[in-house]
């Protein structure tokens, strides 16, 4: 966590902004939540630490965070932004379920390999990518047998 830290810190004096107690606090419970965070959940988090915070000041911290490579946005398609940590953490896509919105981080070599050949193919070279899967998850499987089919949804594959 030191070393997150410290990058943060160099990012902000790089872009004429301080350390502030505030972006300490912030920094810290963000790399102490595992898993994907709104912004109205690392709020309601710092605010029980230090009420003086306000949700602006989280909402700035985390673009902060986002820029200094420290955070990644990710969406899932509901409309709701969220964070995961970004440095010194293995690149995985997502999954995610279509009806109670569970989502799993999955990592597979013979995908990123795939990724890779087909953008060689098309003269590419990759700097970056994210994949988001959508389906139903076992457990809304399980429901859906109970109570009839599944509805139809906007993604597609292919």
């Amino acid at each position: 966590m030191t070393e997150e830290k410290d990058l943060f810190a160099e990012y902000l004096s790089r872009n004429n902004l301080r350390m502030t107690p505030q972006r300490g606090l912030i920094l810290d419970v963000f790399l102490r939540t595992e898993g994907h965070i709104t912004s109205e959940e690392l709020y309601s988090r710092v605010k029980r630490k230090d009420r003086s915070i306000g949700q602006a000041t989280v909402y700035r911290t985390l673009k902060l965070l986002s820029d200094a490579g420290l955070a990644r946005e990710v969406d899932f398609g509901d409309g709701i932004l969220r964070y995961e940590h970004d440095y010194a953490h293995e690149h995985h896509d997502h999954i995610i379920c279509e009806r109670c919105n569970r989502q799993i981080e999955v990592i597979d070599e013979g995908i990123e390999r795939l990724q890779e050949r087909l953008a060689k193919r098309h003269g590419f070279h990759l700097t970056g990518h994210r994949m988001y899967l959508y389906g139903i998850c076992p457990e809304c499987m399980k429901r859906k047998d109970r109570k009839g089919s599944l509805r139809k949804t906007g993604h597609t594959s292919g």
